[in-house]
Formats: structure tokens, sequence, C-alpha cells
């Protein structure tokens, strides 16, 4: 049995175990339909040509965990920001960590999925957002047909979340091969603001396979500050999906931080729906030996006055594939646009490779659009400079890749976290570098 059919045939018994209403069943149904028709995804897939999951669906991963299991905080503190306050939701092959995760319902709600599915109190939120803003493709789908847990946040009106959340997903590897399907609903409602900071973590070399699916929705003149953290080991793939539905005057920003991971596929989709949007996208993917990393990315502009910002910067050791495969979509009322696209890339070996696509579908004739990207190595100039000032040559190669981030890591608003992002970046290029940018 190969996992499609192994994912179909266990729908029934996962629908049995788990409390839903009426109508979170008939979206399950009709989502597990959608992947039986469909598949995962192939390289036939215009989306995903330059991504295989061929070698990836070979494994026989464990669809529901065998046992609830448990860490202690000191076995995993350094996973967390744990140098600043911040509410947590944190879980353990797929269950939730109560001793480890710190929620609130105190003026706003961030709990869990689970909860917010199954409760009433929460239930017009549920049937006005749930699945609204996630497309029907057949990974998405997946996630949807067994979605049961993650995070619920709901920040109503006029509030800033004055602490960080932290979402945090561990797998253990008590199993040979495990996949897991965490599902968040994050709702901004008017003038509000929140950062959020997500990470998946292995802790086993044990294959682990996250597909993952986040919706966010920001109101009017929300501000969302969202960061992935993805510096996983070498066994662990992720497949990460967030939809964002913006409305006037609202400001989202995904930085997304590609450090570690067999395999990474970050789907990102940004819709505008409103005047005067704003929404800022942009990463950095620092990969070596025979890691795989793609970034696929979309805005939708739909009405005028809006902006967006895409800057992706990507370097590449060893046997190491990047993807980036970027759209700006532009309607015919989306009058007075603004949008900026960017992907610039450094290989450091030649066996490393990059397969970028900057794309513009521009239906509207007042409009500043741009997109271009890049691909080379480190500047040969530049290294003779700074080795004649004595500068080692390890030294000197991380210099000017930080330099060549720089950007990206100026835009972190959270600076205990530009302070871990930086560390990490050093750890990643092998150097001790004696200051923070």
């Amino acid at each position: 049995m190969d996992l499609k059919e192994k994912l179909v045939s266990s729908f029934m018994a996962f629908e049995n175990n788990v409390d839903i209403t009426s109508r979170v069943h008939d979206i399950r149904s009709e989502a597990i339909k959608t992947f039986e028709e469909k598949g995962f995804p192939t390289r036939k897939d215009e989306a995903w040509k330059y991504t295989s999951l061929n070698k990836l669906l070979k494994t026989d991963f464990t669809v529901f965990p065998k046992q609830d299991n448990s860490l202690e905080y000191s076995d995993v503190k350094k996973y967390f920001i744990h140098d600043i306050e911040s509410y947590k939701l944190v879980f353990i092959d797929g269950k939730y960590s109560s001793n480890l995760s710190k929620t609130t319902h105190d003026g706003m709600d961030i709990c869990l999925m689970s909860a917010a599915l199954n409760k009433p109190k929460y239930r017009l939120i549920i049937d006005n957002y749930f699945n609204k803003a996630a497309t029907k493709d057949s990974i998405t789908s997946l996630n949807t047909a067994f979605s049961s847990e993650g995070a619920y946040i709901h920040i109503p009106k006029n509030r800033i979340v004055e602490k960080p959340i932290q979402l945090v997903y561990f797998s253990t590897g008590d199993e040979s091969a495990h996949m897991h399907q965490p599902r968040n609903l994050v709702v901004v409602e008017e003038n509000s603001h929140v950062q959020i900071i997500e990470r998946h973590q292995s802790l086993t070399n044990n294959p682990v396979l996250t597909n993952s699916v986040t919706e966010v929705f920001a109101k009017k003149r929300a501000i969302v500050d969202y960061y992935k953290i993805q510096n996983d080991n070498h066994n662990a793939s992720l497949i990460d999906n967030t939809f964002i539905n913006q409305i006037q005057e609202s400001h989202c920003s995904v930085h997304t931080f590609s450090l570690g991971g067999k395999l990474t596929r970050n789907n990102l989709k940004f819709y505008q729906n409103g005047e005067r949007i704003n929404s800022v996208l942009k990463g950095i993917t620092i990969i070596e030996e025979k890691q795989h990393v793609d970034h696929s990315t979309s805005v939708h502009h739909i009405g005028p006055n809006c902006e967006s910002h895409q800057d992706y910067k990507g370097v590449y050791g060893e046997n190491a594939t990047g993807v980036f495969n970027g759209k700006v979509i532009v309607n015919k009322e989306a009058q007075k646009t603004n949008a900026f696209q960017s992907n610039n890339n450094i290989l450091l070996s030649d066996k490393a490779s990059i397969n970028t696509k900057p794309q513009l579908e521009i239906f509207a004739d007042d409009v500043k659009c741009s997109h271009g990207c890049t691909i080379g190595q480190l500047d040969d100039n530049a290294m003779f400079y700074l080795r004649s000032r004595g500068i080692p040559e390890k030294e000197a190669k991380a210099l000017l890749m930080y330099a060549f981030a720089n950007n990206v890591l100026d835009s972190v608003k959270i600076t205990k976290l530009k302070g871990r992002i930086n560390k990490l970046i050093a750890e990643k290029l092998g150097v001790n570098i004696g200051f923070d940018l």
C-alpha cells in the first residue's frame, strides 16, 4: 500500500476518533475526495516542475502517533527564543504539550485548533474563516482532511499583543517514520497587531514529513509579522502552506529562514482585498549537501493603491538545489499598484543549482512593477580586498554572505529573534562573527 492509499484508507478511522461539527465533517469529506482524485503533486504539475516528492513518498510514514510523548523544557530550550517573554503553543508528535505551552483567553484567544473546531463559542469564527483562504490543491486538501490540531489565534479589535507568539512543533521519532498535519488559523481584527514565530523541529534521525497549513486573516489596519525558522535535520522534510488574506490598509510580512532540512517546500500566497494594503515577503536560504528548498510565492493584487515587496536571497553549497517560483498578479481594477520582486542567489559549488522563475501577470495599465533575479558567485574583487586586509578566506566569505543577506535581516522587528538568526547563519557558515548586523 503506497502512502496515498494509506492516507485515504485511514481517513474514516481518523474521523471516528475526533469530535467534529457537521460543517467541519463536510469540509473534511470534500477535502479527502479532492486528495484521492488528484494525489500527491508530481513534476508534471507546472508548480512542482523542479521539486519531486517521489523518493520521499516511498517512505512508509506512520499517519497517527502510537503513543503520547513528553519532553522536558531543559531538553528543548535551545529551540525557543527563550530570552524573551512570549506566548507558546507547543506540540509533540502532533499532540499538544500543556507543560511547555503558555496560552491565554485574557481579552484574546491564543489556544488550540482542536478546541476551536468543537466548542460552540468559537463557531462563528470557524464558520467565517476556517478553510476560506486555503486553496483546494491536493496537498492542502490532504491537510484539511486530517486537520485536528494546531494553533488557533484570534486577536480582537484595537489590541496590540505585547508578547510574540511562538508555535513550535517537535517530532520525537518514536516511530520509524512519521507524518504530521498541523493546521493553524490566525484572525487579526481591525487595528490590532501580532508577531508570530513558527518552527518545526525533529529530534530524531528517523524520517519526518510535515504538511502544514496556516490561514491568516488581517482585517482593516491590522499588522501581522510572521517569522518562520526552518533549520531541521537532514531527514526531516517540510511542506509549508501559508495563505494570507488582507483587507483595507492592513500590513502583513512573512520572513522565511530556510537553513536546514532534507526537502523544504514553502507555498506562500497573499490575497489583497482592498486599498492601501502592504505585503512583504522576504527569505534567506543557506543549504548544502543534497538539501532542497523550494519557495513558491504569489501575491494577488485585487484592489487599487496597494504595494507588495518580495526579496529572497539564497546561498547554495555542495550538491544543494534551490527553487524560486515567484508570481505577482495585478487585476484590471488594481490600478496604482507598486509591486517589487527580487531573487538573488550565490552558488558556492559547481554542483549546486538554482531554478528561478520570477513572473508578472499585469492586467492594469497604471502600475509600477518590477522583477529580476541573479545567479552568481562571490565577488573576486571583494574577496581580494578582504584578504589583503588580513582576513582569512573562510571569514572573508562569511562576511560577504552576511552582507549579501543583510537587507532581509534588517527588516526583522524582534531584536532577540534577529540575534538568533544571525547566530544560526554564522553556525551554518562555520564561522564566529564578532558583531550583529
